[in-house]
């Protein structure tokens, strides 16, 4: 009978309704972007593909760059981005088109003053609502991949950064069909793409926050969390368009400020959050000693970032991709091990569910462990142990 990997613990594990879901949100992306394409010309729309994209490396960068302690499932992200770029981006635009139209018609208002209603009362709610569907999707299926108010800031800002993506392309089309031309798009991107590239991933963080939390609690509490969460979205929004559709220049200053302590906050928050992880590590971790796959040096060597990065370079250096491969699996199953834990204490995992999970953690960190580069005698020589990092040796 063969022995079942014990990385499953760390893997993705691509479900059927993942893969479904992926390919459900590519094909509302291919509709949202087929109405661009009837709305300019095609070179229109690629200039507009191509300038809506040019930020998103880098902000994915940003935004994973919080995501090194405990990295989350590429695959879930993967698909958070994709629900913001295609399914919600479509269904919002169809329902914010529909509000737009009813609004002229039974107010008998100008498109533009209809458009600013529209745009300060009507799509933050829409959108929101959309955008906030997948991350009630992972508290619903995927509760154990929320472990704390990080994991919802990631995934919200990564159905954030879809959403404004597809949304931009949108943009800068009417804004090169527009009187000014390329002019107005020229204004149009440094606005959205440069000056408010984050919005959006700030407004869904709020949802992220409030799913967080209540992933973490049971009852109504859970309801109270997450509907907080929704309404600190869509307040965030409603405000930013609403100053930025009647505030005028002064509006824009201050609908940027506010934004700027949203992410100010955030860090913040995400920055507890790493304390609290780390603090997780260095409560469960030392009891496990007598296995020998912890040592004091290991939960030293986890609980700070450059400490991580300079074992995993010493593993590079004197085992190659194999010995970083292994280091990069002992410390994120270490790191999920005092999660695992918590999530006992907080009794989200049963008691079988735990000990399997406990099992194929330790059974990772034993199989890293063997996979570590012994150090050359002339390292030892040189230092009296190698640089950076050597497992089981005191600091």
């Amino acid at each position: 009978m063969a022995t079942r990997d014990p990385r499953w613990v760390l893997k993705d594990r691509p479900s059927l309704a993942l893969i479904i879901g992926l390919v459900l949100t590519g094909i509302c992306a291919l509709v949202s972007f087929s109405f661009d394409v009837f709305n300019g010309a095609p070179v229109q729309f690629f200039i507009a593909l191509m300038l809506a994209l040019a930020p998103v490396p880098l902000l994915l960068a940003a935004v994973l760059a919080l995501d090194r302690l405990e990295p989350e499932p590429r695959s879930n992200l993967i698909f958070a981005f994709a629900w913001g770029a295609g399914i919600a981006v479509l269904v919002a635009g169809v329902i914010n088109s529909l509000n737009l139209h009813y609004i002229i018609d039974t107010a008998k208002l100008s498109e533009a003053s209809a458009r600013n209603i529209a745009a300060t009362f009507g799509a933050p709610v829409v959108e929101e609502t959309m955008k906030g569907l997948v991350l009630l999707g992972l508290l619903k299926f995927r509760r154990a991949e929320l472990d704390g108010p990080t994991d919802g800031v990631i995934y919200a800002s990564m159905v954030g950064l879809g959403f404004a993506m597809s949304e931009n392309v949108s943009y800068y089309i009417a804004a090169l069909n527009s009187e000014a031309g390329v002019k107005g798009l020229a204004v149009t991107v440094v606005l959205r793409g440069i000056l408010s590239p984050l919005a959006h991933p700030l407004f869904s963080s709020m949802i992220g926050v409030g799913v967080a939390y209540a992933a973490q609690r049971a009852g109504s509490e859970r309801v109270f969390y997450v509907l907080a969460g929704w309404s600190g979205a869509m307040v965030l929004h409603g405000l930013w368009n609403g100053l930025a559709s009647y505030g005028g220049f002064p509006g824009l200053i201050v609908a940027y400020l506010v934004l700027l302590v949203v992410l100010i906050v955030l860090i913040g928050v995400v920055f507890r959050d790493r304390r609290r992880i780390v603090a997780l590590i260095q409560r469960y971790l030392p009891p496990y000693e007598p296995t020998k796959l912890v040592t004091q040096a290991d939960v030293f060597m986890l609980s700070a970032f450059p400490r991580r990065r300079q074992a995993r370079q010493w593993a590079r250096a004197y085992g190659g991709k194999r010995g970083l491969r292994a280091m990069r699996d002992y410390q994120l199953a270490a790191t999920e091990l005092g999660l695992l834990h918590e999530r006992a204490a907080r009794r989200m995992v049963d008691e079988q569910i735990f000990h399997e999970e406990q099992r194929a953690l330790l059974e990772c960190m034993s199989t890293a462990r063997a996979d570590f580069p012994m150090p050359t005698v002339h390292a030892r020589a040189a230092r009296g142990r190698p640089p950076g990092y050597a497992p089981g040796a005191p600091d």
